[in-house]
């Protein structure tokens, strides 16, 4: 290895040094710009800076996948290879790319691999958040970043029978003039603090993220909360296979999340703010640095500041508290609960945390008022609703409709099943989901249907498989996805989820064994009940809900497609 020349490092860092341990996610994010990943005298260099331990420092490259302590290639290439992408080739279009550069393809879920002269690496990647562009590709060229065929930000395609989320959307970044006066926000500073909460519960948001809890709720938690210093966080680290309605909010309409933070902000008395944005959307981090400069020449920010944190490449780090511990400068490790972030979040301090499209319904609420937003959706689920449609449809993207349109109506807005063919199943939810039938077109798409039916409404999204797919091939790459992305903390998720992917790649290959379908049962109720957080209790949602929709698959002598 040639030295390492260290004189680069120490201005790029020296602004995160004042943060101490907390500046080391964006220290490290710095150094890899320059060198192109972390060498050990960089590591040991921004140890020192920070006066963080050099073994927590490796800890933390180690942990995050778009960190690396090898050399990789000057360009980098990712090809999403999860269920939507699969569906249009993805496996095709890597080893094509393989083969291209004289590189051995490595099957869905492999490790990448670097041309000997280190111009290149190829490498699959977890969902990259463009299921409805699939197959999705990531590449990165001398710190330039560029997806599909060279653009600099992806595509937005946004339908749907209502834009009231989405109404700036589709048409390119909204600036502040064109967004216009903060009406949300302006609104609320004429209320009282418990006022502006007491209306967010009487609009009956609801966090969109998965979670499904009451908004105004966990804002009073964090408002009632002792203590000078309180957070509010927007969590746009939404790496859920299939999900990808965060990042056309956040590229097409930046000021309305923050403007739903600017608000959260004044209900609750929080100074600071953070935007969390996964580590696969770096083409967001310019649009948000560059809205959030707007609103502060605006004076929308002058008792509240923002500032953005980019992730690494964890799904885990969607779980608050996993979240939470990646801003301090750690591992993504969830933490046990309780105590919850309403009273010991961010730092220790009351913190509320909402993702991207609950954010954006905020100012939605404060400028028509709760009673007229509740004319919207239904009476258990009020508002607008963001579904994120890809897969065998013949027309994918975001669509936005009233809590309580069909099943059945929203396939026709999306043109139906692609060519013609007929439907066999609809994963809800993504990859902690469950799947749904064409028993299910007439159910309504509201909280309150879907959990009748045993199907989560999660982050919205609707993943359409058509009759000619073989189940066990999608099953496959969601059971490596949470192998790959469990964080390892608790022994059930740790083991469960390796486990639960060994007999599902067997499976996948017509090499059912004896036993399979209670073993399978078993493991998925053990994560399931035993594991700490989110990822490990749902887990095994969607294989649990194919093994009751489609029992063959799961036995012996099984060889042929559903």
């Amino acid at each position: 290895m040639s030295e390492i020349d260290l004189a680069p490092l120490k201005p790029a860092i020296e602004k995160f040094i004042p943060l101490g341990r907390s500046g080391l996610l964006p220290a490290l994010h710095e150094a890899q710009k320059i060198y192109g990943w972390l060498p050990e005298p960089v590591a040991s260099e921004v140890a020192k800076s920070l006066r963080v331990p050099l073994a927590d420092v490796h800890g933390v490259i180690e942990f995050y996948a778009l960190f690396y302590n090898e050399p990789i290639g000057r360009k980098v290439i990712r090809v999403c290879t999860d269920p939507a992408c699969a569906l249009k080739d993805a496996d095709g279009l890597l080893a094509s790319l393989c083969k291209k550069h004289d590189l051995e393809p490595h099957p869905a879920g492999g490790h990448g691999q670097t041309t000997g002269d280190l111009s290149l690496t190829i490498e699959p990647s977890p969902c990259l958040g463009m299921c409805e562009l699939a197959p999705a590709v990531w590449t990165m060229d001398n710190g330039r970043w560029t997806v599909g065929d060279g653009e600099t930000r992806p595509r937005s395609l946004v339908y749907g029978s209502i834009r009231e989320l989405t109404k700036n959307c589709g048409n390119g970044t909204t600036s502040l003039k064109q967004y216009g006066e903060y009406k949300g926000l302006q609104k609320a500073l004429t209320m009282q603090p418990k006022a502006v909460v007491e209306e967010i519960k009487s609009a009956g948001l609801v966090g969109r993220g998965g979670a499904a809890f009451p908004t105004g709720i966990k804002w009073e938690g964090a408002a009632n909360a002792p203590g000078d210093q309180k957070y509010v966080i927007c969590n746009a680290d939404e790496s859920e296979p299939g999900t990808f309605k965060d990042r056309i909010l956040l590229l097409d309409d930046p000021h309305r999340t923050i403007e739903g933070m600017c608000i959260a902000a004044y209900a609750i008395g929080a100074r600071k703010g953070y935007i969390y944005v996964r580590g696969e959307y770096p083409y967001i981090v310019p649009v948000l640095e560059n809205a959030l400069n707007e609103a502060r020449e605006a004076g929308y920010l002058n008792n509240f500041d923002i500032e953005i944190r980019v992730g690494a490449g964890a799904y885990i780090c969607g779980e608050e508290t996993a979240l939470f511990e990646s801003i301090e400068g750690k591992r993504g490790f969830p933490r046990i609960k309780p105590p919850f972030p309403t009273t010991h979040g961010l730092f220790g301090k009351p913190t509320v945390i909402n993702n991207v499209e609950t954010l954006c319904n905020v100012p939605l609420i404060l400028e028509r008022g709760a009673a007229e937003y509740r004319k919207i959706g239904t009476e258990k689920s009020p508002g607008p609703k963001l579904f994120c449609v890809s897969g065998d449809v013949a027309q994918p993207g975001l669509y936005e409709v009233p809590f309580g349109v069909t099943l059945r109506e929203l396939m026709d807005m999306a043109g139906g099943v692609a060519g013609g063919r007929e439907l066999q199943s609809v994963l809800f939810g993504g990859a902690a989901g469950a799947f749904a039938t064409s028993d299910h077109l007439d159910m309504k798409m509201t909280f309150e249907d879907l959990r009748a039916a045993g199907l989560p409404l999660g982050s919205g999204v609707v993943m359409v498989f058509d009759e000619t797919r073989d189940m066990r091939d999608v099953l496959k790459r969601l059971g490596k996805f949470f192998a790959h992305e469990s964080c390892g903390k608790c022994y059930p998720c740790q083991m469960g989820t390796q486990r639960q992917m060994e007999i599902l790649d067997r499976i996948a290959e017509g090499r059912v064994e004896e036993g399979d379908f209670i073993r399978l049962q078993d493991v998925g109720w053990t994560m399931t009940d035993a594991s700490i957080c989110g990822l490990g209790q749902t887990a095994a949602s969607a294989v649990l809900s194919a093994m009751k929709l489609w029992p063959e698959l799961f036995v012996e002598g099984q060889t042929s497609k559903v």
